[in-house]
């Protein structure tokens, strides 16, 4: 039986020839992530082993990004643990405010990331990396500060389930993000528990790095370990000039097995809505009937990429946000944000009656920049719409595209984007 590139990424790194889905390894890492919520906590687990210095501070990431620009006191007191020790360990990967952006934009953005790489890091959207032709994963905070000490990690080799990109999209307003909100809502929250979501097909030529990036980062929503996409030509037009290591392709065999396979035809797909309070909670677009808005956020590690940022500007420009409905837009880092001020995408955000934040992770999981008061109704182009995720218990969040997400803050309701604007 062949590997799928999950276990043959695996393979390498625990230096074995071939591994077996259910087998336990113990494999070398290339890049050990944490921020300013899990880093503190992997730092002062890492001092109870008397351990002083990081395995290599070339290989280690620290990105303070929840809380920052910081919020209050405690957070202050986060950043400032994190900050230390970074200084302190000589941290290569280590981004101040002002060069700090959303670390699951930043890192590939910044080619710390990937083809071939094993990432850990102690946040669960670290399996975006997946894009790439990297196993990314997210782990607890005790097992990256082990990984801090030692440079390596256990992990159990997942099964695998295939999922197959076809057609061309039909509706223009087509992302990643429907692609994923689909799959979710096929198979539940739990439905590739512990498994290797992979995905291929002749429909991944229609979507770029950024609509990739956000398949793979909201993998872990259907409980998967990982989700991964094998290098191609727009892989590698997006690692060149940008990588800073030597990219290794894998590819899986033709006779790997899966545990299933799903079919999603980019033709007849339409915007999908995720309603409360479940990512699986997914409905088309045109099923989604008269909800009402207090709050549209487009940001996050899902979305806060450029490609993001100008599908937006492009609905939004002419346009203005409805009245008594707040448009918050957080480009997901420095270099994105200013490119949205070459372009005039701030201009056109701005002229519409939106606001646009410095990167941080903000409301994505209720930090700030967003928080919602009771009753209060938020379209989120992030990745969670659990109970109380953005702000008050009686609160709703709705996930979709940054198309739907600008269009809707137009209407004031949940809207298609063929309602505001045709001529694409």
């Amino acid at each position: 039986m062949g590997m799928t590139i999950t276990q043959k990424i695996l393979a390498a790194h625990a230096g074995l020839a071939e591994v077996k889905a259910g087998q336990l390894i113990t494999a070398k890492t290339d890049i050990v992530l944490s921020n300013d919520i899990t880093g503190p906590v992997a730092i002062r687990e890492m001092a109870k082993t008397g351990v002083e210095k990081v395995f290599d501070k070339h290989k280690i990431a620290m990105i303070p990004d929840h809380f920052s620009p910081t919020k209050d006191i405690k957070s202050a007191e986060q950043c400032k643990t994190l900050r230390d020790f970074a200084k302190a360990q000589g941290i290569e990967h280590y981004y101040e405010v002002g060069k700090m952006g959303v670390e699951h934009c930043l890192l590939p953005e910044q080619g710390i990331v990937g083809p071939g790489d094993l990432i850990i890091g102690a946040d669960s959207h670290t399996c975006t990396y997946g894009a790439l032709g990297a196993f990314a994963t997210g782990m607890g905070s005790t097992d990256i500060a082990a990984a801090m000490i030692s440079g390596e990690t256990w992990l159990r080799v997942p099964e695998s389930i295939k999922v197959v990109i076809t057609g061309k999209p039909a509706n223009p307003w087509i992302s990643g993000k429907d692609v994923i909100l689909y799959v979710i809502g096929q198979i539940g929250v739990d439905g590739a528990l512990y498994q290797s979501l992979e995905f291929v097909g002749d429909g991944l030529q229609y979507l770029s790095m950024d609509s990739r990036m956000s398949i793979c980062n909201m993998a872990i929503e259907a409980g998967a370990k990982n989700g991964i996409i094998a290098v191609d030509d727009i892989t590698r037009a997006y690692i060149k000039d940008r990588f800073q290591r030597e990219a290794v392709e894998y590819y899986s065999d033709e006779d790997s097995e899966y545990t299933q396979e799903i079919i999603v035809d980019l033709a007849k797909l339409q915007p999908q809505v995720a309603f409360p309070h479940l990512p699986s909670n997914t409905r088309d677009i045109q099923n989604v009937g008269e909800v009402a808005l207090d709050q549209v956020v487009i940001g996050s590690c899902t979305n806060g990429r450029m490609e993001d940022m100008q599908t937006a500007a492009k609905i939004l420009k002419g346009n203005k946000v409805a009245p008594y409905l707040r448009l918050i837009v957080i480009p997901g880092t420095p270099e994105i944000y200013r490119q949205c001020m070459q372009e005039g995408i701030i201009d056109i955000i701005m002229e519409a009656g939106g606001v646009v934040s410095t990167p941080t992770c903000g409301p994505c999981l209720g930090g700030y920049m967003g928080i919602l008061a009771k009753g209060e109704r938020a379209l989120a182009t992030t990745n969670r719409n659990f109970v109380g995720r953005m702000g008050d218990p009686e609160s709703e969040v709705y996930l979709c595209n940054p198309a739907v997400a600008a269009a809707s803050a137009i209407t004031g309701k949940i809207s298609a984007p063929e309602e505001v604007i045709s001529n694409v």
